[in-house]
């Protein structure tokens, strides 16, 4: 312990920021100061510049507008109950559900067709031939007839309130096109892979997506709970295949010039993966569609024409330098570091440990300050060691290999997760 202690008593402060250089020059920046900024924002905003929410709020109400919400999914009948109890319980009451069976095997035409009869859905749709969820939705959208589309996911139960919250943004600002929900894991406790994924959509998305709203840079509004202009959806002809599709969506519609939104009061529960082998194998899925759709066929955004858009081009740059860039750039830092202070490593692995485990706590401090429910979420902090081992290592090793894999060999369209034959009509029209 004393060595230790002499160790970084020598370093002093230069020496300690040479060594973490790279947290301090990209991730304490992006990651803790910039958050905390939009925190401040966000809270000014919410206790004294809430007018024009309200008066959108006086519209929703007045106009009371049809939403069609699309449930696409396969093998998905379990789920049905459970989501349109959420849905009967909601605040909101002029909506129609769509559920689109995409070639099930299980009981979901069964099920789907019970809740048809009785009237708890206005419509069961089914392939009988797989044809993938984008194609699922899309047919959902044809059968629609809400002004406002609400697409979820089966395995989602929503909050009372949320579809309301989820639509008034639509009324404080016509250009917005897409309003994202916010996620958070319904089962928690079932895993330590679990609870990490809680603090992870806890951090990525109710305040990472909080921040790329407030900022005009939100690029992606999640298909697990996202509602959308019908409009929007029509003029971009829907969604197209592949494993990021949600992604893909989001830019069709800002390219067009709409906005998307961030609402962190529209809460939705899902479902995650148990185990990290199974999170694994997601986490390839979601990062592959960087390469797919950053990469090549969104690639126009960084043409400066005439169609050039600058949030669009900070957007996508802000996703491709953070995620990917740093991505690699990290080997290069713990080459950096390993050749450099080789004797000295492991006091160097333990600050490390003890520096980022700090930096996770200041982190999700701004999911406490944001949350109306802080009694239930301080037990989340004994789980910060493990979150610098999950985000700085699992997560990283994870997205590296789907990378270099879509980079290589487009495994994006060998993915069973789309049909073959879909997969391959998209590969011949590089979508």
């Amino acid at each position: 312990m004393q060595e230790f202690l002499n160790f970084w008593h020598q370093q002093g402060t230069d020496g300690f920021i040479r060594i973490f250089w790279f947290y301090f020059v990209f991730e304490l920046p992006r990651y803790v100061l910039l958050d905390y900024f939009v925190l401040a924002y966000y809270l000014y905003k919410r206790k004294f510049g809430n007018e024009d929410r309200r008066e959108g709020h006086k519209k929703l109400l007045k106009e009371m507008p049809l939403v069609s919400i699309i449930v696409p999914g396969k093998d998905e009948g379990r789920n049905y109950y459970r989501l349109v109890k959420s849905l009967e319980e909601q605040t909101y009451k002029n909506y129609e559900i769509i559920l689109v069976d995409d070639g099930s095997t299980d009981d979901s035409e069964l099920i789907g067709r019970k809740l048809e009869r009785e009237g708890k859905v206005e419509h069961f749709l089914r392939n009988e031939v797989r044809g993938g969820k984008a194609s699922a939705a899309n047919m959902g959208l044809r059968y629609s007839d809400g002004e406002f589309v609400v697409h979820c996911d089966a395995d989602c139960s929503l909050k009372p309130d949320a579809l309301e919250n989820i639509l008034i943004p639509f009324y404080q600002d016509e250009k917005i096109g897409a309003v994202g929900g916010n996620l958070e894991v319904r089962n928690k406790e079932d895993s330590l892979c679990t609870a990490l994924q809680t603090i992870e959509y806890y951090l990525t998305i109710s305040v990472g997506r909080l921040g790329a709203s407030t900022l005009g840079i939100l690029r992606i509004i999640s298909g697990a709970f996202g509602a959308f202009r019908k409009e929007a959806l029509e003029r971009v002809s829907g969604w197209d295949v592949g494993p990021g599709l949600d992604g893909d969506l989001t830019l069709k519609i800002r390219k067009l010039g709409y906005k998307a939104h961030f609402e962190y009061s529209a809460v939705a529960l899902t479902s995650v993966p148990t185990t990290f082998a199974k999170l694994a194998k997601q986490r390839v899925r979601w990062s592959r569609s960087l390469i797919r759709f950053r990469f090549r066929k969104h690639k126009n955004i960084f043409f400066i024409d005439k169609n050039f858009d600058l949030l669009n081009f900070l957007s996508i740059t802000e996703n491709i330098f953070f995620n990917f860039v740093l991505t690699f750039l990290w080997y290069f830092y713990i080459f950096d570091i390993v050749t450099s202070f080789t004797q000295t490593i492991m006091y160097i692995l333990l600050m490390g440990i003890a520096l980022y485990t700090v930096s996770k706590t200041v982190e999700f401090t701004i999911v406490i300050a944001l949350s109306d429910e802080k009694w239930e979420k301080l037990q989340y902090y004994m789980y910060m060691p493990a979150m610098v081992f999950y985000t700085g290592n699992f997560i990283r090793f994870v997205r590296s290999w789907a990378y270099l894999k879509e980079l290589v060999f487009r495994s994006s369209y060998k993915d069973s997760w789309n049909p073959a034959k879909t997969s391959k009509q998209a590969r011949q029209l590089d979508i």
